[in-house]
């Protein structure tokens, strides 16, 4: 056995028999409930009661999952294109996804955040975050769409996002990856010479529409933000940022920014910066940036803007603090009172709890300082300490808490989750996670009043949990019961894509508010027709439109004619005003564009370049009678 072999094998049994003695000191462990099965079930025609929306991760989109049964909703398209109902590719959605680098078709989406009104979920909206072209979308809660795509300036890796103020005044979007601001091609060296700066940004919510703007950017130094949280109640002012690689490593970060003992959590007061920007302290800074909104059944309206608003912390004391956190902290959690501040170090042995109240005393007070950074006071570590949870876990990561006064946190190492008690630190309960759990989600949990009962796992290794499907796996999702005093595993399910993170709301929020058809009289499109008398075929020089009709079970006009290289745009309107009877459109070949889905009462647009002569055929794609076979037609090409 060489020496490398023999030094991981070491490190393996240290780990291993840590993880144990972490398990077996005192606290029980989560075990299968006798009547899972019956808790799961949901009869045949019955509802959940419970919608879990979870973010896709790499593949860009959101999931709507049913609570306690498991089952898959729907896929919310969001940041990537989308072929089984054209989102993305057609005349009407394209345009969603246009940033200052161009037509960008896929994302990164890692935290979902629910609207909310005096701290509780409200049900209007959810935000999500792009993480690797920096974006912030709004979904709406009635028609369960992507209705704005916001694109961030001077920001790289929109991690830390999109976190919401106690009555959504703001969501909270900070950098991953720090860069030059503005940017420039300097050495990568430099990094570590301070020359590489990150942003904080204060996304402004009109409360009656959900539109979003950008108010204000802070410049802060070049560390890497983490995921986040807003305070609540008597923190309502504040917002925590987790950082980590405060070492500015840039390269081998997995070394180099694992070398402090303690990173940061940065204290941002988001009233006080609203101040310093109405006293004109924020100065005029460069930051082009798209801004995409799909009004109700029309096209998107894209707008290219320019120039934002730049706070220096130095013009604005009292705005920002750090709290020293161990270690290589991933998430900065709020408890429902907004009195304490949990930190989630990925490499720590304890989880950490801050005193909200202990920063509020402390802050301004030069010997509870240990140093400025970029103008921001380094705090002492144990002057906002309200305690420490000794030896809980391998890896904590994400807090979310039950109302009841407990919290739990996942922790991705010994592939576990971990409940605790508020004020005592002390570990309650082991909830085994199949495998190492990234974030964790509990009904209404990051809410002020958390609506408990249920905690989602969401793990990231699946390895043995379901029939094999070859080498690319699902991840797996963990179930349990938490509204008694001992939580118990219920289930777990595959799911789709590469869940970060996620919002679980009551169902009576959401369910009577839900829109069944757009209706005809109201459809404003510029494009829409309202009776199959309406359709005909236009031709402007070589471009043909197609205004068309659906209608169990046919289209009109019926047969079409067109050249050779036309550009063909099908305006197509269904006509249905029955709940659950969308048409699908596709034409035989067409290379650019997939099938489109169109709601009742919907106009959607298909564009088509006329290809060789020939006879082309078209049809419904989404079966919709007992003649929807019936319900197709023909294209001819002619030279």
């Amino acid at each position: 056995m060489n020496y490398k072999t023999l030094i991981k094998s070491v490190l393996l049994i240290i780990v291993g028999t840590t993880a144990l003695a972490f398990c077996k000191k005192g606290a029980a462990t989560a075990t299968l409930a006798s009547d899972a099965a019956k808790k799961v079930y949901v009869a045949p025609g019955e509802k959940d009661e419970v919608y879990a929306f979870l973010s896709g991760g790499f593949n860009g989109q959101m999931s709507v999952y049913g609570i306690p049964s498991a089952r898959l909703f729907k896929i919310i398209p969001v940041f990537s294109v989308f072929p089984e109902n054209g989102y993305g590719y057609d005349e009407e959605t394209k345009d969603m996804l246009k940033t200052t680098h161009g037509y960008v078709p896929w994302d990164d989406s890692h935290h979902v955040e629910a609207s909310m009104t005096e701290g509780k979920q409200d049900g209007r909206w959810l935000f999500l975050n792009a993480n690797n072209t920096p974006r912030l979308a709004r979904i709406d809660l009635k028609a369960f769409e992507t209705k704005e795509i916001l694109e961030i300036p001077n920001s790289a890796g929109n991690h830390a996002s999109p976190f919401a103020t106690e009555n959504t005044e703001y969501l909270m979007a900070a950098t991953r990856f720090s860069v030059p601001i503005p940017q420039s091609s300097v050495p990568i060296e430099n990094f570590s010479k301070g020359d590489f700066k990150g942003t904080v940004t204060m996304v402004k919510v009109e409360p009656k529409t959900g539109r979003l703007s950008i108010e204000l950017q802070v410049l802060v130094p070049g560390f890497d933000y983490d995921l986040s949280h807003c305070g609540k109640g008597k923190s309502h002012d504040w917002c925590f940022f987790t950082s980590y690689n405060t070492e500015q490593a840039y390269k081998m970060l997995e070394v180099g920014a694992s070398k402090n003992d303690k990173d940061y959590i940065l204290a941002f007061n988001w009233v006080r910066a609203k101040q310093c920007l109405d006293q004109g302290k924020a100065t005029a800074h460069s930051g082009e940036y798209y801004r995409n909104y799909l009004p109700e059944n029309k096209p998107v309206v894209s707008e290219k803007l320019s120039g934002v608003k730049m706070l220096h912390p130095k013009d604005c004391s009292g705005m920002m603090y750090y709290l020293p956190t161990p270690k290589s902290p991933h998430g900065t959690d709020v408890d429902p009172t907004g009195e304490y501040i949990v930190g989630g170090g990925k490499l720590a042995t304890v989880i950490p709890v801050h005193s909200f109240t202990k920063l509020m005393e402390v802050k301004d007070k030069p010997e509870h300082r240990t140093a400025e950074i970029m103008n921001i006071p380094v705090l002492k570590y144990e002057s906002t300490l309200a305690g420490e949870v000794k030896k809980p876990c391998l890896g904590p990561l994400h807090t979310e808490f039950d109302g009841q006064g407990y919290a739990y946190t996942s922790c991705f190492v010994s592939s576990e989750v971990v409940k605790w008690e508020l004020g005592t630190w002390e570990v309650v309960q082991h909830l085994p996670a199949y495998y190492s759990v990234g974030h964790l989600s509990i009904v209404g949990g990051s809410s002020k009043e958390p609506y408990g009962k249920y905690l989602i796992a969401l793990n990231k290794i699946t390895k043995d949990r379901y029939l094999p499907v070859g080498m690319e796996l699902p991840q797996s999702a963990q179930l349990y019961d938490i509204s008694g005093r001992k939580a118990e595993l219920l289930s777990d399910f595959p799911t789709v894509g590469e869940p970060h993170y996620s919002q679980m709301i009551p169902a009576k929020l959401l369910m009577d508010k839900a829109a069944k058809i757009y209706p005809l009289e109201e459809n404003k499109h510029p494009h829409a027709i309202k009776s199959e008398k309406e359709a005909r075929v236009v031709r402007e020089g070589n471009t043909v439109r197609v205004y068309m009709s659906q209608i169990r079970s046919h289209f009109k006009p019926d047969t079409i004619e067109v050249k050779r290289g036309d550009t063909v745009y099908f305006h197509i309107t269904n006509l249905e005003q029955d709940f659950d009877i969308p048409h699908g459109f596709a034409v035989s070949g067409a290379p650019e564009m997939p099938n489109l889905l169109i709601m009742p009462g919907q106009t959607r647009t298909f564009k088509w370049k006329a290809p060789n002569p020939g006879i082309y055929p078209f049809y419904c794609t989404d079966f919709c009678s007992a003649l929807h076979q019936e319900m197709q037609q023909y294209i001819r090409v002619t030279p």
